[in-house]
């Protein structure tokens, strides 16, 4: 019988970490091991309080450090890995981190498992077949319109059919100034390309505020507004919905199903977007993506990170012909694109295939990841809870 034997987490990042809204200048990367054989999982998150959420002392029966829900369990199956997380759901239902640090270790066990079976993980999780993927750029906009427009420019000369702007000065300043962004970015890509935009929540709750961008986005032609507010912010999302013909997407904060679920039902977005690195890993995700298509909404993998993130993300729907939109890292961090080996190259048609080797078919790179490792060390009452490993 195969059991887990060994959960490592390595903490890597980038020399100087800024306040750019860029998820790819840190990891926590995930190796569990289990019968001679290693699977390899990455969290979206902080790692530091990540790793604590898998050693922290248990402070009573339901806030019970992740780590004693994983270790010494079996793993012979994806029943296991369904089993294992509805352990850790009620014995760290209070521990908020648990979801993260579950997802990165969940992640591994997919991998570990798609090696043992010699299967891709979609075809763990029901597929037959998979259909390729059409990646978007997913990249910042600029710090003034010229500059949004140089990025649309340069996604353009790289063959991307579809393009997302997120974050940077949209709705901090004036109206006129967001519409100026939009022009450009639509004006850098060209009239053929498909173009999403991203808020990141920067209008909290107010629908109005909103709103008001509503008339240039559906002008230029966007496909979707993302996350214009708090992921819990439903009335909003509902009311927005109502006011313009231009979908809405979110759901990179659902840390669970029922987050989804309830932008899908309550939050109307046509779009629900999910990270495995937050929700609980590729079999949550999955349980979303069947949902979304039983309700006519469309799934669309969140990810901003490495190509190992980016496998992970596209296994949940990889057996779906007609959601084919991905989010695609467009300028990762050096430490993102080094973390992995090989990676998940557009062909010619400028598609993504979802891989068919074992497991997520992702190679790390042990060097690569050696030289952005940080050292930590968690300690309570003297006894060392955590030490960073160098046995990669």
């Amino acid at each position: 019988m195969r059991k887990i034997e060994a959960v490592d987490f390595f903490y890597l990042s980038m020399p100087e970490v800024t306040t750019e809204g860029d998820g790819s200048q840190d990891a926590l990367l995930v190796r569990v091991a289990a019968g001679g054989l290693v699977g390899w999982g990455e969290c979206e998150a902080s790692p530091l309080v990540s790793i604590a959420a898998f050693v922290c002392p248990m402070s009573h029966g339901a806030c019970r450090p992740v780590g004693a829900s994983v270790l010494g369990q079996r793993l012979e199956s994806p029943e296991d890995i369904y089993r294992i997380a509805s352990q850790i759901e009620l014995d760290s239902m209070d521990l908020l981190q648990a979801p993260h640090t579950w997802s990165g270790v969940e992640i591994a066990l997919w991998d570990l498992l798609g090696k043992d079976r010699q299967q891709p993980v979609w075809r763990l999780l029901g597929y037959r077949e998979s259909f390729r993927k059409l990646p978007y750029a997913s990249q910042l906009f600029g710090e003034t319109p010229a500059q949004t427009y140089e990025r649309a420019a340069a996604a353009r000369q790289q063959n991307f059919r579809a393009v997302k702007f997120g974050w940077g000065p949209i709705g901090r300043g004036d109206l006129k100034t967001d519409v100026e962004h939009f022009s450009a970015a639509r004006e850098g890509l060209g009239k053929d390309s498909l173009l999403m935009v991203d808020v990141g929540q920067i209008f909290g709750d107010d629908a109005e505020g909103a709103a008001a961008r509503l008339p240039m986005l559906e002008k230029i032609g966007a496909v979707w507004l993302e996350e214009p507010f708090h992921t819990s912010a439903l009335d909003a999302y509902a009311s927005l919905s109502r006011k313009g013909n231009l979908k809405l997407a979110g759901g990179e904060g659902a840390h669970n199903f029922y987050m989804a679920q309830h932008l899908i039902d309550y939050g109307r977005v046509g779009y629900i977007q999910v990270d495995c690195g937050r929700i609980g890993g590729i079999g949550p995700a999955k349980r979303v993506a069947d949902y979304a298509a039983s309700r006519a909404v469309t799934f669309v993998n969140h990810t901003f990170t490495s190509h190992l993130a980016l496998s992970a993300s596209l296994q949940p729907y990889a057996g779906m012909r007609s959601d084919e939109i991905c989010e695609y890292p467009f300028a990762p961090k050096p430490l993102a694109r080094e973390l992995t080996s090989n990676h998940l190259e557009r062909d010619s048609q400028g598609y993504v295939a979802v891989p068919e080797s074992p497991g997520l078919g992702i190679d790390i790179n042990i060097e690569a990841a050696r030289r952005y490792l940080v050292d930590v060390e968690i300690k309570v009452k003297r006894n060392v809870l955590f030490t960073s490993s160098d046995q990669m």
